[in-house]
C-alpha cells in the first residue's frame, strides 16, 4: 500500500527538478539553441534513463524483452509525440520566460494529461492504452474520488490564475524591460508555441499509462515497488529523443551550426545567437564595427552546463515514477501534482531572475494567489488518495 503524502512530496521533488532544469542553460555561451538542446537531451533521454533503470531495477532487459509489441510501440509512440512538446517547451521559455511560459504550457498539459485517460476509459473501457486506468465515472462514485477530482479542479484553477498573472505582467511591462529579462520575448509567437507544447506534452501521461505492463513485469522480477516506474522510461524517452534528435539535426543543417559540437571558436555569424547566455558579451568583446571579437567557445563549461540541465530534467520523472507508486488507484492525479509543482518552482526561478520586476501589485497578488491555490490543490489530491488507500484496507 502506498503513502499518498509521500507521493505528494516526491512529486514536489520532481517539480523542483523540472522547474529548475532550464537554469543551467543560462550558462551556455556561443552555442546555438539546437546544439545545447541536443547535448542536454542525450543526458535527459538516453544516458540517465538507461543508467538508472539498469542499476536500480532487476533484470531490465529481461523485463523489456517479455513485453508485447503493442506495449513497447504505444509507449514509444506517445513518447515520440510528447517529444514535440518537449522541444517546443524550450522555445516557450525563450519567447515567454519561465513564469508565463510555464503557466500557459502546463495549463494545457495538466488538463489533457490528467483527464483524458479516465474519460477515454469510460467511453472505450477495453482500449489497450488506458486499460489500467480507472474511468472517470468509477472515480466520481466514491468520496475519495470526488475529493481527488476536486483537487484536480482546484489545481486547474490555480494554473489559470498563474497564467493570468503572467499575462497581466507582460501587458504592464514596457518593451525594453521585457527584452532585458527575456532577450527573445515575443508574446504572440510564445503563446502559439506554448499551446502546441502543452497539448503535445500531455502525451507523456498517455505513454506512462501504456507502459504500466512494464511496471508490473518489473515488480514481478523482484524490483522494489518504488522503482518499478523506471524501466518504462528508456522506451518512452527514446521516443522523445527521436523527435528532438531529428529536429535539432535539421536545425544544425539549416543554420550550419553542427560544427559547434567540436569547435573551439564560433563563426562570426553565430556569435550573437545561441544559448540563453549567448550574445551576452563583456566589455571589449564587441568591436566598434559591431563584430564580436571574442569568438572562443567555452567548450567544457558548455558541455557541463548542458549535461547538468539534461540530468536535472531527467530527475523530474525519476521522482515522478516514485511518487506515482505511492498514489494507489488514483495515480492518474500524479500528472496534476507534477504540473502544479513545476509551476510553483518555475515561478520561484522567475522571481529570482527578476522576470516580475516592474510588474504591478495586481500581478504580484495574482501570482501569489495562484501559487497558494496550487499548494492547496496538492494537499487536497494527497488527501483524496489517502482516503482511497484507507478505504481499500
Amino acid at each position: 500500500m502506498g503513502n499518498p503524502f509521500l507521493g505528494v512530496f516526491l512529486h514536489w521533488c520532481g517539480g523542483l527538478a523540472s522547474g529548475s532544469f532550464y537554469v543551467p542553460y543560462k550558462g551556455v555561451k556561443k552555442w546555438s539553441w539546437e546544439t545545447y538542446w541536443l547535448v542536454g537531451g542525450f543526458f535527459s533521454w538516453i544516458i540517465c534513463p538507461w543508467l538508472f533503470a539498469y542499476f536500480m531495477t532487476n533484470d531490465l532487459f529481461g523485463v523489456l524483452k517479455q513485453q508485447s509489441a503493442g506495449t513497447l510501440f504505444w509507449t514509444y509512440f506517445f513518447g515520440m509525440l510528447w517529444g514535440f512538446g518537449g522541444l517546443t517547451y524550450g522555445l516557450t521559455m525563450r519567447f515567454l520566460g519561465l513564469s508565463l511560459g510555464t503557466g500557459v504550457a502546463l495549463g494545457y498539459c495538466a488538463a489533457f494529461g490528467t483527464l483524458v485517460p479516465p474519460i477515454f476509459k469510460y467511453f472505450k473501457p477495453d482500449y489497450f492504452v488506458f486499460a489500467n486506468s480507472p474511468s472517470i465515472v468509477d472515480i466520481a462514485q466514491s468520496t475519495s474520488g470526488k475529493v481527488t477530482l476536486a483537487g484536480v479542479a482546484v489545481c486547474l484553477f490555480g494554473i489559470a490564475i498563474a497564467a493570468l498573472a503572467g499575462f497581466t505582467k507582460e501587458q504592464e511591462m514596457p518593451a525594453e524591460q521585457k527584452q532585458k529579462s527575456i532577450k527573445e520575448f515575443s508574446f504572440k509567437k510564445g503563446i502559439a508555441v506554448a499551446t502546441f507544447c502543452g497539448i503535445m506534452s500531455a502525451c507523456f501521461a498517455f505513454a506512462l499509462q501504456a507502459g504500466k505492463d512494464i511496471n508490473a513485469a518489473s515488480l514481478a522480477a523482484g524490483t522494489n515497488k518504488i522503482w518499478t516506474g523506471l524501466p518504462a522510461l528508456p522506451v518512452l524517452l527514446l521516443g522523445g529523443f527521436t523527435t528532438n534528435f531529428i529536429w535539432c539535426l535539421l536545425l544544425n543543417i539549416k543554420n550550419k551550426s553542427g560544427y559547434q559540437y567540436f569547435a573551439s571558436h564560433v563563426k562570426q555569424e553565430h556569435a550573437h545567437h545561441g544559448g540563453t547566455g549567448s550574445g551576452e558579451h563583456g566589455p571589449g568583446d564587441v568591436a566598434a564595427s559591431g563584430q564580436v571579437t571574442d569568438l572562443k567557445i567555452p567548450v567544457l563549461p558548455n558541455y557541463l552546463f548542458s549535461a547538468l540541465a539534461g540530468t536535472t530534467w531527467y530527475f523530474q520523472f525519476f521522482f515522478y515514477t516514485m511518487g506515482a507508486t505511492q498514489m494507489g488507484k488514483y495515480d492518474f492525479a500524479s500528472w496534476t501534482l507534477h504540473m502544479s509543482s513545476i509551476i510553483i518552482f518555475a515561478t520561484m526561478w522567475g522571481w529570482i531572475f527578476h522576470e516580475w520586476k516592474g510588474s504591478s501589485k495586481k500581478a504580484h497578488l495574482l501570482i501569489g494567489g495562484g501559487i497558494a491555490t496550487l499548494v492547496l490543490a496538492t494537499i487536497i489530491i494527497g488527501y483524496g488518495a489517502w482516503l482511497k488507500s484507507h478505504a481499500a484496507q
